[in-house]
């Protein structure tokens, strides 16, 4: 292979060259084995074959098959909804990629890794000589081995990219085997209903060779050492019947082994009696989630571009809590470092009661109303779908051309005039709510900028003064809050802080503050908490309620009840509780390990949600015993072997796989109104919106949330205050309200298909924003 060195290294080490080797002449095809219909179908007549690097991620390349239009086609499509111009494939051992021969013409032949399992794509290189066919398929095996070590490939020797050229399956007799579809093979053993969402169909669990898992683990888990080991059942998510399919017939054994000693860094290995053949490093991106009913841990793999879904069934109760306890121990090791045998009691204690699903909590009412209402939604078609019509009716939207190069950031809703504000750039709009749900462009703040004339992005804001100013933290000025008036649209006041203490994050006095006269807020550094008084002069921090903590604590968010008590969050994971600003916390929780990215409280304080990357954290703040039971953890410390049970609001992991990218969640937010008990809990990850049903939540139905998806990335989204019904929602690019009623439960169809375009009836406005 490395007679192409000279040529290799003038295309593959300019990192500015996009397009790595090109083929220019071929035919596409889609290959049925077996398939009596149409066992090879001709997609291109004409097409060209690229290798591309995949722009701003590194040692990532595609393989891109391109039509070729003949005279007068192009124009021919132009009126057509959809066109399919080409074909893009992430390059890596999961396409089995290799080169042959059909009709004396070169040929390169790899999966479809979206069809059904034994389903392959052709691309015929038409009048390709020989030098440039194995110049192509160099290329290919250096770009699987970069995305498989990321590192450069420019030293490889011949002997480093054998492993990649494919070799067909055998099995224990030695003869070839082919991948088969599960409507092909016999049904198996059922996995419990429990594991799959009631909104899914649920299928006969059937044996299939593995469409998920990559090829089998480059180590063996037989020479590390084991932490634990149990023998189950082995099952993955298949796209296309819509349920758990096996993916071994036989017992398998599943065990948590560490890779490198002492340095926690822990897999979760599937062993059959061929070896290792699922391997999958245990991190808070999995998605862990347990299943008691059915004795399981769902999970999802990101592989080749895609998102799958796993579940380990365990072979016993006590299988299942033996593994379960090892997995949160090793997880949380991973993400601190830490020996978990280092941790105090209590600690450990609430590390692993984070795990436990499905469990009702206290003081809950209207239990025989819930089960009136599950049975109805049971009644209903998962699938049911509003039309666009429909959809469009209660759905409104405002678009306004926005300054290139920027994208919405923040959104904050104020409590009257009913008015949402967003920062743009270093521009906020101004959007009216009407009364039939429609969010239309108001006004642009353009050009915000310091008293002195410096203008600045705002990194954080907060209404405040009964909405007529707007607080504005400045990353270029950590030590200084800005206040804007927003009836001048204008930055009116500098609030100098403290000279060594910095201004990393904000909140009102207390929850409804921004509906007063109140004049103080608070704010927090890394490491500090204090209170802010624009009136007084000189700098604004009040020097008697002002509390610098000795550890680096990062702290990471702040909330405030309606009574003005705190809950504080950390990078650390830590929540610490305090009835006031200036003395200790009475309550600390310890950290599970991930960082928390922001926090909110109900008004009472009864209950706190906690977001980081992958879940939301909900903590019910009620002592349930001992000297203090009935007290809010705000006013008292819980006692040591009583501390709370942390719950996870996570996304179900078939779900993940058809929204098919990383979760990566917005502040989760409660909603709010004076005199209105909170009744949801709404977040966003990339193209869509999420409210949990909080009445549900509290009777330990943790899954039980709706979704809606977008054309665009969801930035944040929250209640327009005093309403639990009506969603604001900024997108990257636009702004607009939804109903909640018009969230569905997730199903293939409002997970996987886009909503209708959002360049819908709106006005455009002309004056930038």
């Amino acid at each position: 292979m490395n007679i192409f060195k000279s040529l290799l290294g003038k295309v593959w080490q300019d990192p500015n060259a996009a397009e790595v080797v090109k083929i220019e002449m071929g035919q596409l095809y889609l290959v049925r084995p077996g398939n009596i219909r149409s066992s090879r179908e001709c997609i291109y007549n004409e097409a060209i074959a690229t290798i591309r690097r995949v722009p701003a991620l590194d040692h990532n390349f595609q393989l891109v098959i391109t039509r070729v239009y003949e005279d007068g086609d192009q124009e021919l499509l132009e009126d057509e909804d959809e066109t399919d111009e080409e074909r893009v494939f992430l390059i890596s051992e999961e396409l089995e990629f290799r080169s042959g021969v059909t009709d004396e013409e070169p040929t390169f032949i790899w999966r479809d890794l979206d069809g059904d399992v034994d389903e392959l794509y052709e691309f015929v290189a038409s009048g390709t000589n020989e030098p440039t066919r194995a110049f192509f398929e160099t290329c290919m095996y250096r770009a699987m081995y970069e995305r498989k070590f990321k590192a450069s490939a420019d030293n490889t020797k011949d002997s480093d990219l054998v492993q990649f050229i494919w070799q067909p399956v055998t099995t224990t007799r030695g003869k070839s085997s082919d991948r088969q579809s599960p409507k092909n093979q016999q049904d198996s053993e059922d996995l419990p209903s429990d594991n799959v969402d009631d909104s899914m169909v649920q299928p006969r669990a059937v044996p299939i060779k593995s469409t998920s898992a990559a090829a089998r683990p480059s180590f063996a888990s037989s020479s590390l050492p084991t932490v634990v080991s149990q023998e189950g059942h082995i099952f993955s998510w298949n796209l296309e019947v819509e349920g758990f399919v096996a993916e071994r017939e036989e017992v398998v054994v599943a065990k948590i082994v560490e890779r490198t000693p002492s340095n926690f860094n822990y897999w979760l290995v599937v062993t059959d009696e061929d070896g290792d053949f699922v391997s999958h490093k245990i991190s808070s991106d999995m998605n862990p989630r347990w299943s008691p009913k059915t004795s399981s841990l769902t999970w999802n793999y990101a592989n080749g571009g895609r998102y799958d879904s796993w579940a380990l069934q365990l072979s016993s109760a006590e299988a299942y809590g033996a593994f379960k306890t090892a997995f949160a121990q090793c997880l949380w090791e991973t993400l601190h470092g830490v020996d978990f045998r280092k941790a105090k009691p209590d600690e450990q204690a609430y590390v692993i009661s984070s795990t436990t699903e499905d469990v009702e909590m206290r003081d809950v009412e209207d239990e025989d109303e819930d089960e009136d209402e599950e049975e109805v939604e049971s009644e209903l078609d998962p699938d049911e779908e509003a039309s666009e019509e429909e959809e469009e009716e209660e759905e409104g939207d405002a678009v306004s051309p926005m300054p290139q190069g920027e994208r919405n950031s923040q959104l904050t809703i104020g409590y009257k005039g009913d008015r949402s504000y967003v920062v743009r750039g270093n521009n906020i709009g101004v959007f009216s709510h009407s009364n039939d749900d429609q969010v239309k462009y108001y006004a642009t703040i353009s050009k915000i900028a310091t008293p002195k004339g410096k203008e600045f992005k705002p990194q954080e804001v907060m209404l405040h003064d009964q909405d007529t100013k707007m607080v504005l933290k400045n990353p270029m000025d950590p030590h200084s809050l800005f206040s804007m008036d927003i009836e001048r649209g204008k930055v009116v006041e500098e609030w100098k802080i403290h000279e060594d203490i910095t201004v990393d994050h904000i909140a009102p006095d207390n929850k409804f503050a921004q509906t007063t006269r109140e004049q103080t807020l608070v704010g927090a550094s890394h490491n500090a908490l204090f209170r802010v008084d624009p009136r007084i002069s000189g700098s604004k921090m009040v020097e008697s309620q002002y509390k610098q903590y000795v550890s680096k604590n990062k702290f990471s968010g702040v909330a405030t009840t309606a009574s003005g008590k705190l809950a504080v969050a950390s990078e650390k994971g830590d929540i610490r509780l305090f009835d006031t600003i200036g003395k200790n916390a009475k309550t600390a929780l310890p950290p599970l390990g991930d960082p928390i990215l922001g926090i909110d409280v109900t008004a009472s304080g009864r209950w706190i949600v906690a977001t980081t990357k992958t879940y939301l954290l909900l903590i019910d703040t009620l002592i349930g015993e001992g000297r203090y039971a009935g007290n809010l953890g705000f006013d008292r410390s819980f006692p040591a072997n009583a501390k709370p049970m942390p719950r996870r609001l996570q996304l179900r992991s078939e779900h993940v796989a058809y929204m098919n990218h990383d979760i990566n969640f917005s502040v989760a937010r409660f909603n709010q109104g004076e005199g209105q008990e909170e009744n949801a809990i709404i977040t966003a990850t990339g193209q869509y919106v999420i409210a949990w049903d909080f009445a549900k939540v509290k009777k330990g139905h943790l899954d039980k949330y709706e979704i809606k998806k977008y054309e665009d990335i969801v930035v944040q989204d929250n209640f327009k205050f005093g309403d639990d019904k009506q969603i604001i929602v900024a997108l990257q690019n636009n702004v607009l309200a939804i109903n909640k009623k018009n969230l569905k439960r997730p199903t293939r169809n409002s997970l996987a298909t886009p909503m209708s375009s959002l360049q819908s009836r709106s006005s455009i406005v002309d004056s930038p924003y």
